[in-house]
């Protein structure tokens, strides 16, 4: 046997040369086993008598051997191969426990010599991937990594990218390459590279294929630069211009984001008007001349051809033949004569012509009044018995001029208004606050004779004011005089406060406060700006006051001097919106003040307007409030029921616009209203419906989601954004409707909704809603003041001046939490009346009079010349 043999072998004599030691010409080398063929180890040596196999420590049956002898012909020296085959049963034999490996031992006279081991394995290539790329989206230029771990084997597999099913080959493309872990990489994401990219492994036993990865290489669209304006739209008066940009820099390709924001801007432009030039009348013939002629001439002045019109057609001289007794020959000289006393004639005419002009320029200038109120389209609509008609020779323009002879009526008692219970002004009785006498005091009234209707419609025929709304719901107006009033505009928040001695004694204003819709009102914003508050127009612009009026309004900002920049904004009768005031700087006029509360803001002016507050974020921390509000039909007769959830700017008027339009809609509230901080962080708004019954309803989204662009919210210019979901019950005995709203903005603020309600009976928010609200929107002299006017003025008579223990009106500003504004205050002739004023504005109509009074009296006890302490 093979065991035998090996232990008769001989270690070779001493002395015996080393070359007759046999050496491999050929050693078995390591294989694999491929599925259930065997595989053959072959190894020849040099001289050699005999030549076994060893596999894993035991010798090979001599019958298993494969032997042939051949003779060197170099050497004459004999050689031996021997071969052997390796099944794959004998490998499995010893699986787990070691590797099956196998070597030659060659014998001959000199002794022994081993090969090296050959490693027999069996071959195998798994079918799973351990991991497979997958699809993604990138922006062009981006790097794109596609992993891929290829299926356990042996021997280990090779692994090569395809795409579109052809090689990627690294060598060829610069932009590709693969890592040692089998990652394919691209370093710059490029159009070209959008494909189906397939891993693939392979070894001496199978080929595997990973599933093919879609890769979408996606191009956000860009702007292209601004087109030049475009001329005006109208060749005379005002017109339009705009310039566009195209979204093509670059195109968006392949799902890219479109651009955001407007691709058209329009901007108004005046155009001056050609104005033909028009001949003036014949002048007088001239006087027969020596040559039986005499003439006439005209100008081209009535009116001269300006901005582009076109000259008088026709001669500029006449001259025609005298005849019969026109025509005497004068004597020599007597021509001279006749000249000169024509160019003195022509003259005379023209001073002549000089002074009329004069006399009708100083006539139309002594016609306007230098007490003009208002213009003529805001006097038909109101008759006041105090204002003398207009002149007939200037009907345009209205004169106010009060008759106080035959249009006072005599009030008797003080100037108070209806005070019932609780809301009187207690005051102590002391020498600032002293009782008011009985006296007679005479005030001046005026009444509306036509209805608003009227008024709107001859208001609208003026080109400055056509862009008012053509109503009465979101307008006030009325008749004023220097006892002031108030125009409120209800359930919006928005008023307009007129103080007393605001108008001139001997004036009568005709004052109108509007609420425009945003569509109607261009109010161009730029970059990071965002519409603040609502669009409120006061006037008629122009009119004299002496004393701020107190415009007041909501707002939807989340105020702080490092987030935000605040404007208040004016437009001029141009058109055109400027800045007038940016809150918390130093104002550069005293003809504007603003006072920004946690949701109104207050502004003085001293001239009417349209106005506006807008604001530019400084930070992405700037955040503005939404109001977020659901509706739902109130009567559902089919199976589709659709919820609306609005997303509007969290002011009054706007939710007031909402609530008129779902009650025309028939629609009803199926959730208390709730607030929504809305971040600048250029992130949209996602809404989503969840936690329905499934065997009851169900919701007819597809997506998981809707969205609003953030652009649309942040821009503050589109007021009723709105999403609706819409949903199907699968019965129409189905009444009970429960589910989750959640409304969030992409890493920002959310809120969620939960609805739990019958829609066939269930009205429990209707309280939510905000009332018709019934009143006069006009308020006109006491009436419209919590204060009264005689108690008013004494108190500003009192603490205007320096008091001696600083008991004046900045101590009353300090105990009214207005101490941040005295420097306003200051530069007013009247501190007092501006913080009354203030208070009257913030606190109309439930505003609290006994802590004024309680301020009052407490500022009279530190002034001992203002009160005693027995008075107090």
């Amino acid at each position: 046997t093979g065991a035998q043999q090996s232990a008769t072998v001989a270690n070779p004599a001493s002395g015996a040369s080393p070359d007759l030691l046999p050496h491999f010409q050929l050693e078995p080398e390591d294989v694999y086993i491929v599925k259930n063929k065997a595989v053959s180890l072959a190894c020849r040596a040099t001289p050699a008598t005999q030549i076994y196999f060893k596999c894993n420590g035991e010798w090979v049956h001599q019958g298993d051997h494969v032997t042939q002898h051949s003779t060197d012909r170099s050497t004459g020296l004999p050689v031996m191969e021997v071969r052997i085959e390796v099944t794959r049963q004998q490998v499995e034999k010893i699986f787990g426990l070691e590797e099956y490996w196998c070597q030659c031992v060659a014998w001959s006279s000199s002794g022994t010599t081993k090969s090296q081991k050959a490693f027999v394995r069996i071959a195998y290539l798994r079918k799973n991937f351990e991991q497979e790329p997958t699809a993604r989206e990138v922006s062009i230029e981006q790097g794109i990594v596609l992993p891929c771990r290829p299926p356990e084997g042996i021997p280990p597999a090779e692994v090569e990218w395809l795409r579109n099913e052809e090689l990627v080959d690294p060598a060829l493309d610069a932009n590709v390459y693969v890592t040692p872990e089998h990652s394919l990489v691209l370093r710059q994401a490029r159009l070209a590279d959008t494909a189906n990219y397939t891993c693939v492994a392979k070894n001496i036993v199978a080929r595997r294929r990973s599933a093919s990865a879609a890769i979408t290489v996606y191009v956000n669209g860009g702007w292209s630069t601004w087109t030049q304006w475009s001329g005006c739209s109208t060749s005379c008066g005002r017109g339009w211009q705009k310039r566009s940009r195209t979204c093509t820099n670059p195109t968006p390709l392949n799902g890219g984001a479109f651009c955001e924001g407007q691709n058209v801007q329009k901007t108004a432009c005046t155009t001056l008007c050609p104005v033909d030039g028009a001949w003036s009348e014949w002048s007088k013939w001239s006087e027969c001349g020596a040559e039986c002629t005499h003439w006439r001439s005209r100008e081209c002045s009535e009116p001269a051809p300006r901005n582009g019109g076109r000259d008088c057609h026709g001669p500029e001289l006449d001259t025609r033949n005298c005849t019969s007794e026109l025509c005497t020959h004068a004597a020599p000289g007597a021509e001279d004569v006749a000249l000169y006393v024509g160019l003195v004639a022509v003259a005379v005419c023209l001073v002549l012509l000089l002074l009329v002009g004069v006399l009708v320029y100083c006539r139309k200038k002594g016609g306007l009044d230098a007490d003009v109120a208002d213009s003529s389209i805001l006097t038909a609509g109101f008759q006041p018995v105090s204002i003398k008609p207009s002149k007939a020779d200037n009907p345009s323009l209205l004169t106010i001029q009060p008759d106080l002879s035959t249009t006072t009526m005599t009030y008797q008692g003080s100037l108070c208004p209806r005070q019932d219970g609780p809301a009187k002004l207690q005051v102590p009785n002391g020498h600032l606050l002293s009782p008011l006498g009985a006296g007679r005091h005479t005030l001046h009234h005026s009444s509306p004779a036509a209805e608003g209707a009227d008024f709107v419609a001859r208001l609208s025929t003026q080109s400055y004011f056509r862009s008012l709304p053509r109503g009465t719901n979101n307008m006030a107006y009325g008749t004023f005089n220097f006892l002031g009033g108030r125009l409120m505009i209800p359930n919006t928040g928005i008023s307009l406060l007129i103080p007393p001695d605001a108008i001139p004694r001997g004036k009568i204003y005709e004052v109108y406060l509007t609420l425009h819709k945003q569509e109607e009102v261009r109010l161009p914003l730029a970059g990071c700006q965002t519409l603040l508050s609502p669009i409120v127009s006061c006037g008629p612009p122009g009119v004299l006051l002496t004393r701020p009026a107190i415009l007041a309004m909501g707002h939807c900002v989340e105020a702080s001097a490092e987030n935000w920049s605040i404007r208040l904004k004016k437009q001029s009768c141009e058109g055109t919106w400027e800045d007038v005031l940016q809150l918390g700087a130093e104002p550069c006029t005293e003809l504007y003040y603003c006072q920004l509360e946690a949701q109104a803001c207050y502004v003085f002016t001293e001239q009417l307007g349209r106005f506006a507050l807008v604001g530019e974020s400084l930070s992405m921390a700037a955040s503005k409030r939404l109001k977020l509000v659901l509706f739902a039909p109130a009567a559902c007769p089919s199976l589709e029921y659709n919820i609306r959830v609005y997303c509007l700017s969290d002011t009054q008027d706007v939710l007031k616009e909402v609530i008129q339009l779902e009650k025309q809609l028939g629609g009803q509230l199926i959730g208390a209203p709730r607030v929504l901080h809305f971040k600048d962080s250029y992130h949209n708004l996602r809404l989503s419906i969840h936690d329905m019954p499934s065997s009851l309803w169900k919701s007819k989204l597809l997506a998981s989601y809707q969205e609003i662009p953030f652009y649309h919210i942040w821009s503050g210019l589109q007021p009723f954004l709105h999403c609706t979901f819409t949903l199907e019950r699968l019965s129409t005995s189905t009444c009970e409707l429960a589910c989750k709203i959640w409304v969030w903005q992409v890493e920002g603020d959310g809120q969620s909704f939960t609805v739990n309600f019958n829609i066939a009976k269930d009205t429990r928010f209707s309280d939510w809603l905000v009332p018709d609200e019934v009143g006069t929107p006009a308020l006109v002299g006491p009436s419209a003041f919590k204060i009264p006017f005689l108690i008013r003025q004494k108190i500003i008579s009192s603490l205007d001046p320096p008091g001696t223990r600083g008991a004046d009106w900045r101590t009353l500003a300090q105990k009214l939490n207005l101490d941040s504004h005295l420097s306003f205050f200051a530069s007013k002739a009247s501190p007092t009346a501006m913080i009354l004023n203030l208070w009257e504005a913030r606190h109309f109509p439930n505003g609290n009079l006994s802590q004024l009074a309680a301020a009052v009296a407490e500022i009279g006890k530190q002034d001992g010349a203002l009160f005693s302490e027995a008075e107090c």
